[in-house]
């Protein structure tokens, strides 16, 4: 089995310290304890369970910051860059591809999840994303409060898992780019994914199928989003409230509610 590269993105944004980090006292919102943790560790230690992941990588604006966590000498750390599209694309010249990319505030992380992830990327593709059915989000962790994208075949959250599989996969890259400069600007990443494609999501007419396939057109790729069975996947430390549920979950061993 070839092994994959791994990079956390762990960078802050750039503007006030990010509320939750200034009210754990720390750095970055990467080195806020989790079940008595760092939960950029929890995440780097089930990257390295994984028997599918090589390298490890981790990208953040300031290298001393990580200094008093140990990380070994399989995690290396590399300057993020402005805004975490740009921050990948410098790590994919530098890693190269295929690369697994994750988020320091995927707390749950499983080598598993990342295993069935990496398992159901067609041979094909060129850049995947995971995403878990609301049913399983819902199941595993009820009245949670996730952000949905709700098609015609059903609702899906996100898992802040990512894989670059080919060196065509920077198209990717360089449109989440354009997605992140204007993100400010609503009318403009409408133009960008096409108004009509909208109209579809927002009637519920767009399957998931559909979508993957209309962003395939938009960057010449081959772009596979792929179902993860565990609804624990969809949860990361993004408020207050999120830090709260992760805790209540490893308190009960990491078992679902």
């Amino acid at each position: 089995m070839s092994k994959v590269a791994a990079l956390v993105l762990a960078g802050s944004r750039q503007g006030p310290a990010d509320p939750m980090a200034v009210a754990a006292h720390v750095t970055h919102k990467a080195l806020i304890p989790v079940g008595g943790r760092p939960m950029i560790l929890r995440v780097i230690e089930a990257l390295e369970r994984s028997p599918r992941i090589g390298q490890i990588a981790v990208v953040i604006e300031n290298a001393a910051a990580l200094a008093p966590l140990n990380l070994g000498e399989r995690v290396a750390v590399l300057p993020a860059a402005d805004g975490p599209s740009l921050s990948v694309r410098h790590a994919l010249e530098t890693l190269g591809t295929p690369l697994l990319v994750t988020t320091a505030d995927h707390a749950l992380l499983e080598p598993e999840w990342v295993d069935y992830f990496l398992a159901h990327v067609p041979a094909d593709a060129d850049v995947a994303a995971a995403l878990a059915p609301q049913a399983k989000v819902m199941a595993a962790v009820p009245g949670t409060r996730r952000t949905f994208l709700r098609f015609s075949d059903g609702a899906f959250s996100g898992c802040n898992l990512f894989y670059f599989s080919t060196p065509k996969a920077n198209r990717a890259v360089a449109f989440w780019g354009r997605m992140e400069t204007e993100r400010k600007h609503p009318l403009r990443m409408a133009r960008i994914l096409g108004i009509a494609t909208l109209l579809r999501y927002v009637t519920r007419t767009l399957s998931l199928s559909g979508v993957a396939r209309h962003l395939g057109r938009l960057t010449n790729l081959s772009v596979s989003l792929v179902q993860l069975p565990y609804g624990l996947a969809a949860v990361d430390v993004d408020k207050p409230a999120d830090l709260e549920l992760v805790e209540q979950v490893l308190k009960r061993g990491g078992q679902t509610f």
